[in-house]
Formats: C-alpha cells, sequence, structure tokens
C-alpha cells in the first residue's frame, strides 16, 4: 500500500511539474492578435499655407513605393525598432495619399533603413525646410517606417523651416 502511495505520489508530482513547465509557453502563444493588426489613426498633413490633409486612415505597417525611394518595407521592423509587424507614420501618409487621391514621394537611405519624406501634396520640404514627423504632438524619436501606431493616435507631418 505504500508503494502504491509513494507511486502516485511521483506520478502525480511530475505531472504538475510538466504542466507548471508547459503552461507559460501556452499562455504566450495565445497572446491575442498580431501586432500589425489594422489602427485607426488621424493624420494631419500641415504645409507651410496651411492645411493640406486631415482624415482619420485605417493602417498598418506595408511596403512602401515612391517615385524616388523605390518600394521597401514600413513595417516598424525597420532598423530592428520592433521584433515584428507593427502601423506606422509612413504607412498611414501612404494609405492616406492613395485613398485619398494625393501624392507624396520620398528618398529611401539604406543607412537608415527608412524613407526621408520630400513631398506631400507637390509640396516640397527643399533646402530650407523638412517634414516632421509627430505623434500625439512630441516629434518621433526614430523614423516613420520605424516607430509603432496605436489606436486612436494623431499622427502629423508637419512642414518645417530649418
Amino acid at each position: 500500500m505504500l508503494r502504491t502511495s509513494v507511486h502516485r505520489t511521483l506520478l502525480t508530482a511530475t505531472a504538475l511539474g510538466l504542466a507548471l513547465a508547459s503552461a507559460p509557453a501556452v499562455a504566450h502563444a495565445q497572446s491575442g492578435p498580431g501586432t500589425n493588426a489594422p489602427v485607426k489613426v488621424t493624420l494631419t498633413v500641415q504645409g507651410p499655407d496651411g492645411l493640406l490633409f486631415k482624415g482619420k486612415i485605417r493602417t498598418r505597417g506595408h511596403e512602401v513605393t515612391t517615385a524616388t525611394g523605390g518600394t521597401h518595407r514600413c513595417d516598424g521592423t525597420n532598423g530592428g525598432a520592433n521584433p515584428s509587424a507593427v502601423p506606422t507614420p509612413t504607412a498611414a501618409l501612404d494609405d492616406a495619399a492613395r485613398k485619398r487621391h494625393f501624392t507624396w514621394d520620398g528618398t529611401w537611405y539604406a543607412s537608415f533603413d527608412d524613407f526621408s519624406v520630400d513631398t506631400i501634396k507637390n509640396v516640397s520640404g527643399g533646402g530650407a525646410a523638412y517634414w516632421n514627423i509627430s505623434v500625439n504632438g512630441m516629434p518621433t524619436p526614430v523614423g516613420g517606417c520605424q516607430f509603432k501606431l496605436n489606436a486612436g493616435d494623431k499622427v502629423a507631418f508637419t512642414w518645417t523651416a530649418f
């Protein structure tokens, strides 16, 4: 009888140990939808002479193609900024341009793994200005293909003189 009781205790302890050891992996695997789920953001484009665009845009990280820069991913994994694809400000600008029928262009810089926005709606930064990117009123600390957007964010591309 003692031998059976010890055997059951050993089997129960082993089963419990295996269950506890595998629990974090199971919980992690079921941790919700992918990070590149589409989000709705408010996008504003402010040029030197006033508002060029304002509207709500549904976006997610994706490949972006510009006339000057070519086709490159713009999904937050750029420069190792995020471990997986996420919605980004430049992807939001690209989605707005395609959906609302306006143009934008940007140069691709391989050393930064990101685009530099050169023109929006035919308004160029030129040598005297650039297109500043901010989210929720704060300039982004990384490029527009690296910054992760969340639902409800307020994204602004603002023509800014040097």
